[in-house]
């Protein structure tokens, strides 16, 4: 047999797949958004690839420091992606364009960390505590635990849990 028939016989006859592990999932950020319509193209997104979107709510005025926090576990870290990723977005509450999105997600505290799965807001994880957003740590654990949920939803409690009640009395 020729070398050249031999290669392409044995060409033929490897795997189409692969037995190694797939690679992770980089984590996504995306620009800051300034009207509806951007979450929602970005919550679509996000539902389509069940990857957890993890919203940052602030004013333009607010302090850098919590946002470049959060960023940098995410952008710089890569805090989530070995649980299969998340995208990250800022939402600039002040924009002029914003509408009443901050009250149509419950946002009533700056800044506010709220996470979308399956374009499910996550009311029962959602951060607004400074102790919670500030401390380095349990922001890690609370991206990756964001992140292993995986879009499949499944913490968005009720609407009761949205203002801080257990719900109604039995």
């Amino acid at each position: 047999m020729r070398p050249s028939l031999r290669l392409s016989v044995l060409l033929n006859t490897t795997r189409l797949f692969s037995t190694s592990r797939p690679q992770l999932r980089k984590n996504r950020i995306y620009t800051t958004i300034r009207r509806p319509d951007e979450l929602s193209t970005l919550l679509l997104l996000s539902s389509s690839s069940n990857v957890p979107l993890i919203t940052y709510w602030s004013m333009s005025w607010h302090s850098q420091g919590n946002k470049s926090l959060v960023k940098s576990l995410i952008e710089d870290e890569g805090a989530g992606e070995a649980e299969g990723g998340v995208g990250y977005v800022e939402v600039e509450m002040d924009a002029p364009t914003i509408n009443n999105l901050d009250i149509q997600y419950g946002i009533n505290a700056i800044p506010t960390i709220l996470a979308f799965s399956r374009s499910e807001p996550q009311f029962s994880t959602k951060l607004t505590k400074p102790s919670d957003i500030n401390n380095k740590l349990a922001l890690r654990s609370w991206i990756e635990k964001e992140a292993r949920r995986g879009g499949q939803g499944g913490a968005g409690g009720s609407l009761f849990n949205l203002f801080g009640k257990s719900g109604p009395s039995k």
